[in-house]
C-alpha cells in the first residue's frame, strides 16, 4: 500500500487513507462483519475512525467556506434535504480533503445523527474507489 502512488493531492488525508486502512483491516477481523460488504467495512471504520481532543472552527460558523461541486457528491437519499443541511455536509467531506478525516469527524460528531449519517455515507463513497485502487477493499 505505502509503494502506490496516491491520487489523492491532499496531504492531511492521504495520512489518514493508511490509518483507515488498518482500522478496516481491525473491522473485517470481527465475527459480527464477516458477512459486510466492503462498503459496509469502509462506513464502519469511517464511524470508529478516532477524533481528536482539540475541536475547529464550528461548520455552522464556516459553512460559507464549503465548496459544492457541479455534481453532488451526497447520496441520493439526501437529494431532497434542505439546503444548509447539504451546505453543512459538503462543508464536512471538504474538510476532510483540507484538515484530515480526524477533524472531520470530530467538527461532523457536532451535528445532527442525519448529517452525521448522510456524511458517513458521502465519505465512503467518495474514498470507495481510492481504498479499491489501493487493494485495501475489494
Amino acid at each position: 500500500m505505502d509503494n502506490q502512488k496516491s491520487s489523492f493531492e491532499y496531504t492531511a488525508l492521504e495520512s489518514d487513507m493508511r490509518r483507515l486502512a488498518a482500522e478496516i483491516e481491525s473491522h473485517r477481523d470481527r465475527l459480527e462483519m464477516k458477512d459486510a460488504s466492503e462498503k459496509e467495512l469502509l462506513k464502519e471504520a469511517i464511524r470508529a475512525f478516532p477524533r481528536p481532543e482539540h475541536n475547529i472552527v464550528s461548520a455552522s460558523a464556516s459553512q460559507s467556506q464549503a465548496q459544492t461541486n457541479a455534481q453532488s457528491p451526497l447520496p441520493n437519499y439526501a437529494e431532497n434535504a434542505a439546503p444548509e443541511v447539504k451546505l453543512e455536509i459538503e462543508y464536512l467531506i471538504d474538510l476532510v480533503f483540507h484538515h484530515g478525516l480526524e477533524k472531520a469527524l470530530s467538527e461532523g460528531d457536532k451535528s445532527p445523527a442525519f448529517v452525521r449519517d448522510v456524511f458517513h455515507d458521502a465519505l465512503a463513497g467518495k474514498l470507495y474507489p481510492e481504498l479499491q485502487r489501493r487493494g485495501i477493499i475489494k
